[in-house]
């Protein structure tokens, strides 16, 4: 681990690779210490002020999540700030649905929490994904054409299409948060 004079930690699981970039965009941007979840203890954890926690949803629950949930009572004295990666975009009822999902209520009122868009390639998709998603789509295009959303009508096209919507400016959020606790 790196000698951090801000002592950030960014954290990430991720899936397919977006939470990834995300992940690595904001430890480069703040030069924090970076770790994929499966490399790094609670006692590693521990020894930083900020921890950032970035995760792959799957099926509203932010992949590696538990690590946060689970130890939380250790990290509440920290700035814990935690995202969430998914093709849909950030509706109010859907970061509402992750928000309720994956943190108890306590981390409600502590947790900083922000949802930033990856892609989706039906190529790349493991079977039992490819599955959900297919029984998704035919979900949809049971639906008359006047009475999809945006967002189904989007998915639909991402199905011949991928699509990335990673962006390194909606990260800038997420790094003014960070810097906020950075005296």
């Amino acid at each position: 681990m790196s000698d951090n004079i801000n002592k950030v930690v960014v954290i990430y699981k991720s899936k397919y690779g977006s939470a990834q970039r995300y992940a690595q965009w904001i430890a480069d941007e703040v030069k924090a210490d970076l770790f994929e979840r499966s490399k790094i203890t609670l006692n590693d954890i521990l020894k930083y002020d900020t921890i950032v926690y970035g995760g792959s949803l799957y099926a509203a629950g932010i992949l590696g999540i538990s690590l946060i949930k689970k130890n939380f009572d250790k990290l509440k004295d920290k700035k814990v700030i935690v995202f969430s990666v998914g093709a849909s975009p950030a509706h109010p009822e859907a970061i509402n649905d992750i928000i309720n999902n994956n943190f108890t209520e306590e981390m409600k009122g502590k947790v900083h929490f922000f949802h930033l868009r990856g892609g989706f390639n039906y190529k790349k998709l493991n079977p039992i994904d490819k599955i959900l998603m297919y029984l998704l789509k035919k979900k949809i295009e049971h639906k008359k054409p006047d009475e999809l959303t945006d967002d189904e009508k989007g998915m639909l096209a991402c199905y011949k299409h991928p699509a990335d919507w990673t962006n390194k400016k909606s990260i800038n959020p997420i790094i003014e948060s960070i810097k906020s606790r950075i005296k």
